[in-house]
């Protein structure tokens, strides 16, 4: 499953394309804000960016550009209302691979981002040819973290929902220390979406189905604080 950024600050909008991305079949985060997309995109290493250029807290083309610098492979789309020669051009320069003006046709859009997928593979393949992806035995199942999914014995692979996937991390990583619901909201959701603590609960639950873990005993509840990964480390 391909990972994809979306950077979108109109809701209808970028509600719009992250369903259409998601029945294509691809794992989408929705950022409106470039302070979430850079909290995003410095967790989550993203097969495609699709980007505004006018955000309201600053230039899609700023963005842009410290990602080309702290991760030049990653792959961007420019999706603006702002189509001058003098735009297309500076997003050129920066290294977009495509720059769809608004508004736009959502075949092209998928057509375009096809296109920008298809002449970038993911790199998992390669990693683990040499032996390098990280992976976790935990009971009958294996965490993938280059795939991000949970593999079963038999082989079947399960593609967690990106925050589902950012909170086992988190949680994994951060052992024995116990998260705090609120901790687990501003690091995994982003201040910004306001969401409740009723969400990390729904998504502890989608992780102990995967893992098999109903008896709690890899993650466990810390009542009234949050919870705690009791499980195997996590080795690099």
């Amino acid at each position: 499953m391909r990972r994809l950024l979306l950077v979108e600050d109109d809701s209808s909008l970028g509600e719009t394309l992250r369903e259409r991305l998601e029945k294509e079949g691809y794992s989408v985060e929705w950022s409106e804000t470039l302070a979430a997309a850079a909290k995003a995109a410095a967790s989550t290493d993203f097969d495609l960016i699709i980007l505004d250029v006018n955000l309201p807290d600053g230039s899609g083309f700023d963005f842009a550009r410290s990602v080309r610098e702290q991760k030049k492979a990653t792959p961007f789309i420019f999706v603006t209302a702002m189509n001058s020669a003098e735009h297309r051009l500076e997003g050129y320069e920066i290294g977009a691979e495509e720059y769809v003006p608004k508004p736009f046709h959502l075949k092209e859009l998928l057509l375009r981002i096809r296109h920008v997928l298809d002449t970038h593979p993911p790199d998992v393949p390669a990693v683990v040819a040499a032996g390098a992806a990280e992976t976790l035995s935990v009971g009958t199942k294996t965490i993938d973290f280059a795939l991000r999914a949970v593999i079963a014995a038999d082989g079947a692979q399960e593609f967690l929902q990106t925050r589902d996937f950012e909170l086992l991390r988190f949680l994994i990583d951060s052992a024995p220390r116990v998260l705090s619901r609120d901790e687990i909201l501003n690091v995994i959701w982003g201040e910004d979406k306001f969401p409740s603590t009723r969400t990390v609960d729904n998504a502890i639950v989608r992780l102990r189905q995967s893992l098999q873990d109903s008896e709690a005993s890899l993650i466990r509840s810390v009542r009234g604080i949050g919870y705690q990964w009791l499980g195997p480390g996590h080795k690099k």
